[in-house]
């Protein structure tokens, strides 16, 4: 059985340091704490997920490190240790998933240059045609499918908060609250994708599969009872 590896430079002083960031309206107080244990230790944490998941491919990675920090800035009062998640596991998944988006956006950008190198190398017509290209690109209209995606999401969302009231096991409440966390960041992450929700649920919880696939089998009898009536209404 392979051994988890430890985490050696996100000690419990920088997790301390975290909540009492989150825990503080003072700006000395936050100032200090970010440059004295957050600023470093996130540093650090980037740089190592760049490397681990091989996002040194992306262009200009060194200017989307610098980014992906300033990221973390924005979204570091949002942590909320109450819901049972650690500050190292929690940035790291957003972390990752901010770079996952940049590839995702590399991906789209090289595939819109290619479409246009081929709109223009196999037009032979003049520069009056080029000028149609507008007219000849086909554009997608999607959004009426956003809206409703972004509707039902909201919905699912209060949803969600709403069995956590429930009488609840301890590993089902876990795995909740793992998913209300991927909504906060839910942007950035394939939400849609099984593979990578039982991924990110058994990184964030620190279940094993089984546990997670376990509750997640009582979490989708819900799902489906929401599902079945947002369909119907």
């Amino acid at each position: 059985m392979a051994r988890k590896r430890k985490n050696h430079y996100f000690t419990k002083v920088h997790e301390q340091a975290i909540i009492d960031y989150c825990s503080t309206d003072d700006l000395k107080v936050r100032n200090q704490l970010y440059k004295e244990f957050i600023g470093p230790v996130f540093d650090e944490m980037v740089d190592k997920i760049v490397f681990t998941y091989k996002f040194t491919n992306l262009p200009n990675i060194d200017s989307l490190r610098e980014d992906c920090k300033n990221w973390l800035i924005t979204v570091l009062s949002k942590f909320d240790a109450t819901k049972g998640s650690k500050a190292f596991t929690y940035f790291s998944v957003v972390s990752k998933n901010w770079f996952i988006a940049q590839v995702k956006k590399t991906s789209k950008k090289a595939k819109r240059e290619i479409h246009l190198e081929d709109y223009y190398i196999s037009s032979t017509a003049s520069k009056s045609k080029v000028s149609d290209l507008n007219s000849n690109l086909v554009v997608h209209n999607t959004y009426l499918e956003e809206r409703n995606k972004f509707e039902f999401l909201g919905h699912l969302r209060r949803e969600v908060d709403h069995w956590l009231e429930m009488p609840l096991r301890a590993n089902e409440k876990k795995t909740i609250q793992a998913i209300q966390i991927l909504f906060e960041d839910s942007e950035n992450i394939e939400i849609f994708n099984k593979k990578a929700i039982y991924l990110y649920i058994r990184e964030i919880t620190g279940l094993n599969t089984k546990q997670v696939v376990s509750s997640l089998n009582k979490i989708r009898k819900r799902y489906r009872e929401f599902k079945k009536e947002w369909d119907n209404n």
